[in-house]
């Protein structure tokens, strides 16, 4: 029977969404390298937990890690077994809409921070990915009992995987590596031709900013939600540079009082587990000079999502979305 995401966990990935950015490790040193090059196995892969061997090409996958499921879609192998960090849904296969059909079988959904590790190893999976978590040495320790377990990269921790280091890591378990950097460098080249085209983003300040049942926060310098944005050729509000980081290292709690360290030239804020009118009808939101402007951009549903995720798939969906409402915010 396939597991949904409990509403207790669905609450507790709420608040990690804050926290669970990308942190900027050398993807060369991040999966380390495979014996043999790409499609050869056996294969070594450096991480957090030391060198991992796959010994042959998986054909049954459990995908754990945030957007580890969809990293191993994009590369064209189905996992049999899957976690849902977004709370799509059961009839969602666990998967955004840019990723929907790409499942002939709907995968086995397993919980995210307390996954059953019964269900895992009832899946006699080859491989276990779990590339983007909480970098946890017992949670890996279990996993690794139950099959070699691609976790969290060298210098990586939790939910800092970034986009780059996910695929590498993902694609030489898989025997995928020349089709997983293609899939970065085709997303690369897409940033930097809305980059290109938009020549006045170049300097402009920007700040990604959410809020969630808890209260305001912003994402810091290095997180992935920012380099996104940094992509595109705006800067990081050095208001929230100059803040000290949460416990993880990658944002900032921001008080209503001060919500005014979130004013830039533009805004991108998102809601987390709440209505949007809860950040749209704050009077400290809409005292904001860019929001009064016109500069402001408030994302949510599937858009949000795919910004959050940042998966080989989501980045485009998110890329498409996002660029006429930054479009619209920057005139």
């Amino acid at each position: 029977m396939r597991k949904k995401l409990s509403i207790a966990a669905a609450v507790a990935v709420a608040t990690l969404a804050l926290a669970g950015c990308s942190a900027d490790t050398d993807s060369d040193d991040a999966a380390g390298g495979a014996s043999g090059g790409s499609g050869a196995f056996p294969v070594s892969i450096d991480t957090k937990f030391g060198e991992v061997t796959v010994e042959k090409k998986p054909t049954r996958v459990v995908a754990l890690g945030w957007g580890d499921a969809e990293a191993a879609l994009a590369l064209g192998v189905q996992p049999v077994g899957a976690s849902d960090w977004l709370a799509f849904g059961d009839d969602a296969d666990g998967v955004g809409p840019w990723a929907q059909g790409l499942y002939d079988q709907a995968p086995e959904i397993i919980g995210t921070l307390e996954p059953s590790y019964e269900a895992i190893a009832a899946l006699e999976p080859d491989v276990i990915l779990d590339t983007k978590s909480s970098g946890d040495q017992e949670r890996y320790d279990r996993l690794s009992s139950i099959a070699p377990t691609v976790g969290v990269p060298e210098g990586g921790d939790s939910y800092l995987t970034d986009f780059e280091d996910q695929m590498e890591l993902v694609s030489k378990a898989l025997g995928e590596e020349a089709e997983g950097e293609r899939l970065v460098d085709e997303n690369e080249k897409a940033v930097e031709a809305v980059a290109d085209a938009h020549p006045e983003w170049k300097g402009k300040t920007i700040t990604a900013a959410t809020k969630t049942s808890e209260g305001w926060g912003a994402y810091v310098e290095d997180s992935e939600r920012v380099e996104q944005l940094e992509a595109l050729g705006f800067e990081q509000n050095p208001a929230i540079s100059a803040l000290k980081p949460n416990a993880g290292g990658f944002s900032v709690s921001i008080s209503s009082e001060q919500l005014d360290q979130i004013d830039a030239d533009v805004i991108v804020a998102f809601p987390i587990y709440i209505d949007t009118t809860e950040i749209t009808d704050d009077p400290q939101w809409k005292a904001l000079s860019a929001v009064q402007d016109g500069h402001a951009v408030v994302i949510d549903g599937d858009v949000a999502a795919a910004y959050s995720l940042g998966s080989a798939l989501s980045r485009q969906y998110a890329l498409d979305q996002l660029v006429p409402l930054l479009e619209g915010a920057t005139k």
